[in-house]
């Protein structure tokens, strides 16, 4: 089994800087996040299968709530607001499925032969974790600095 190593630029002086902060401000946390997330859920988007329109209304950002100060998790997840639009019901009202899911990842239709997926969200996450990396570190970064320069520490 090999191992892959990375290495993530600006990771050296955003941990110097928040060394100088002391403690992490979680309104800068979310900001990064968010800023990093929102390319992915372009990106979802704009790779959708196109057939009404419905999907790429329905894919949203959802942040999940932490007992933890300064750490915050995004999401890019299908709404559940229009899940009347997304679940298909058989003719005795039974959820039999669920239509962004079957998109994702594929399904199999009425005569059995299997349907291969878009793989939309999956592609939207792996072909930016580069790019959402390099945003959240550099938005993380400014929004220190300014922090550091509002307080006065040097």
């Amino acid at each position: 089994m090999s191992k892959t190593y990375f290495k993530i630029e600006g990771i050296k002086e955003l941990n110097k800087s928040l060394e100088k902060l002391g403690k992490v401000p979680q309104k800068h946390v979310t900001a990064a996040a968010r800023k990093g997330m929102n390319i992915v859920l372009k990106s979802a988007k704009a790779k959708a299968p196109i057939d009404s329109g419905d999907l790429k209304k329905g894919i949203k950002l959802n942040g999940e709530k932490s007992r933890y100060k300064g750490k915050k998790v995004y999401q890019v997840i299908f709404d559940s607001a229009m899940n009347d639009v997304f679940q298909t019901k058989d003719k005795d009202g039974n959820i039999n499925g669920y239509y962004p899911v079957s998109q994702e990842y594929g399904f199999f239709a009425k005569n059995g032969r299997y349907i291969p997926g878009y793989n939309f969200m999956h592609y939207a996450l792996n072909n930016n974790a580069p790019t959402v990396q390099k945003v959240m570190i550099t938005t993380m970064k400014t929004k220190i600095d300014q922090e550091i320069a509002k307080v006065g520490l040097k």
